[in-house]
């Protein structure tokens, strides 16, 4: 098996690659990224293998530069004879992006490098699969509070939080647009958040609002709405056995189900009982959220009902020695609070049934254990500036 994956240096992406680069079945993986000369590329691809100290083989790596914004890329792909033994492509690059600013670039990314992808890919002789890694979420903000099965999506009627999920259902129309079914994988993992191993998680990604939320301790969210959060690892891991095995349906949701959801106040005992100078947590309806801007903003009204809060005014003036910062912080965290009030879980019954050595995720609120270092040292300023 010869598989084509871009996004190779990404969160999923790299975990994926080092993954697949284990199994005796694959002969080449061509790793399509973005650099300025082939030493370079080299350089990416050999960190992401250094990061957890695993083996890098450089005969069964092999980088294809090139660029998603590119508007010839669909000629250059099938200019590169090196690729045309590809039989398994895993579109794996995305821009994850919760900034309104980048929505554009969001969009030219996830749609329409999506497509230029595809177009060489229809030319390939040999192509059996085409694994198209979206998003559970696909399914936007309308469905609340239950469990919500895989046939629900995509659903043009839905209405979305962010254009990063908008983008990702329509990605899914556009595969079927250029393939027959019979070539088509789409897995949808839920939030993906973490490493259930004790190891140095590869990305922030996610990980960022929960070191948010934990340092700001007062969160205008339902504590105990549900939340489908699963580790990057157990995510490759269903990825890469879904191409192993007779598969029964052409989309998989990837998630923790009912069985291993969480919730914040779940979450939050386990924040607290590392990080304990903080005050204790604590939840409130979300309308108080302008308020928390408001104080940001030395704006806030002397009849306000966050004034019921003092220990928490006088924890942000210590923590916060500049208002401003708080006010970046919460336009970060803000599609993030709005996902967490969903209460929507992912049913993972067609995963499980059909990848047996596949079992259901650990909790997150079990395995964040082992990140606990990692969220401490988060650059909270850092990742909302550059989501």
């Amino acid at each position: 098996m010869n598989i084509f994956l871009t996004g190779a240096t990404g969160f999923v992406g790299g975990e994926l690659l080092v993954t697949l680069s284990k199994r005796a079945e694959i002969n080449k993986i061509y790793c399509f990224l973005r650099a300025f000369s082939e030493d370079e590329a080299i350089i990416k691809l050999e960190n992401i293998f250094r990061l957890h100290h695993d083996h890098f083989d450089e005969k069964k790596i092999i980088p294809v530069m090139g660029n998603l914004f590119d508007e010839h890329l669909t000629d250059h792909l099938m200019a590169n004879e090196m690729i045309k033994d590809v039989d398994v492509i895993i579109h794996s690059a995305a821009n994850t992006s919760f900034s309104k600013i980048y929505d554009d670039m969001v969009e030219k990314v996830n749609m329409g490098g999506l497509e230029k992808i595809l177009l060489w890919a229809k030319k390939l002789p040999h192509l059996q699969t085409f694994v198209y890694i979206g998003t559970a979420t696909i399914c936007g903000k309308d469905i609340k509070n239950r469990l919500i099965f895989e046939d629900e999506s995509p659903n043009l009627a839905a209405s979305h939080l962010v254009k990063y999920t908008y983008t990702k259902m329509h990605g899914e129309l556009i595969v079927h647009k250029h393939l027959t079914d019979e070539k088509i994988l789409i897995v949808r993992p839920s939030i993906i958040m973490g490493d259930s191993r004790p190891v140095v998680p590869r990305s922030p990604v996610i990980l960022w609002a929960l070191a948010t939320v934990n340092h700001l301790r007062f969160v205008p969210v339902n504590e105990y709405a549900h939340l489908d959060i699963i580790p990057v690892d157990y995510t490759v891991n269903a990825i890469a056995s879904l191409l192993f095995v007779k598969r029964n349906h052409k989309v998989y949701h990837i998630s923790s189900g009912k069985d291993a959801s969480t919730t914040a106040l779940k979450l939050s005992k386990n924040l607290e009982n590392y990080f304990t100078e903080p005050p204790p947590f604590h939840f409130a309806n979300k309308s108080l959220l302008n308020q928390v801007k408001h104080w940001a903003k030395n704006k806030l009204h002397a009849d306000s009902e966050l004034h019921k809060y003092p220990e928490y005014l006088e924890y942000w003036k210590d923590a916060f020695e500049d208002p401003s910062a708080l006010r970046i912080l919460l336009a970060g965290l803000d599609p993030y609070l709005g996902f967490a009030e969903l209460g929507q879980v992912f049913d993972n019954t067609r995963l499980l049934q059909d990848v047996p050595t596949i079992k259901q995720s650990i909790p997150a609120d079990i395995y964040i254990n082992n990140s606990m270092s990692y969220i401490e040292k988060i650059d909270l300023l850092e990742g909302a500036i550059n989501p």
